[in-house]
């Protein structure tokens, strides 16, 4: 799942980021209310969590900008304003729940996560359950099984059989998959992509009677039965 953090403090930003990404969400952060419509417009989110106070643009006006665009993505306040009428501003705004400073990060996880469910099917815009052929992946609860056999899996392990479930049949190259698990923009030049993918399929094909991801040379990697 995709997040955006919208926050100007940047040691609160890596650390929700660096929390969330070792749950196993592909993250995007930004500093400013402008950064973060941009980055809305050029790709969807599964939910994000924004600062009021940001340079420019506060936090509340990006967020009923948002709205007024018909973007429905699930958003999670957070704020050091405490009092009720700061929280039901928020919430006239546009924002689906509030967290204020200083928080718990088991406590930001467990709202946003709580979002992203309510905010699945119907009536959401992503699902909260991935499947191709016989793999099935809960994003709420973690749980992947193939053909019934429960697969535990590492955060950056399930971070990128997500999205070859979001992309079945696709080529995904290395390149995409950098920017996708490990949020690069560039070659760190390690074959890191080709042992995580090693690992996955171990995983995958392990007691199974058919192969399912697949090595496309000099293109990438993709999910397709056989």
């Amino acid at each position: 799942m995709r997040v955006l953090i919208v926050e100007d403090d940047r040691k609160i930003s890596s650390f929700v980021a660096k929390g969330l990404r070792e749950a196993g969400f592909a993250v995007v952060a930004v500093n400013s209310a402008e950064d973060a419509l941009a980055a809305f417009a050029s790709g969807a989110f599964d939910a994000a969590v924004v600062d009021i106070m940001l340079p420019g643009m506060d936090g509340l006006s990006m967020i009923q900008k948002l709205r007024e665009r018909k973007v429905e993505t699930p958003i999670l306040i957070l704020s050091a304003r405490r009092s009720v009428d700061d929280r039901v501003l928020g919430f006239r705004k546009g924002g689906d729940d509030y967290l204020t400073k200083p928080f718990s990060f088991s406590e930001l996880l467990v709202r946003l996560q709580s979002l992203i469910r309510r905010a699945g099917p119907p009536g959401g815009t992503v699902p909260t359950r991935l499947e191709y052929a016989d793999i099935s992946m809960d994003l709420v609860s973690r749980q992947v099984t193939r053909g019934g056999r429960r697969i535990d899996l590492q955060p950056r392990e399930f971070a990128l059989l997500e999205y070859l479930l979001r992309h079945p049949g696709q080529a995904l190259s290395k390149t995409m998959i950098l920017e996708h698990v490990w949020d690069y923009d560039f070659d760190p030049q390690t074959n890191v992509v080709d042992v995580l993918v090693f690992r996955l399929r171990s995983k995958l094909e392990r007691k199974a009677d058919r192969k399912i991801l697949h090595t496309i040379r000099g293109v990438g990697y993709v999910l397709r039965e056989e």
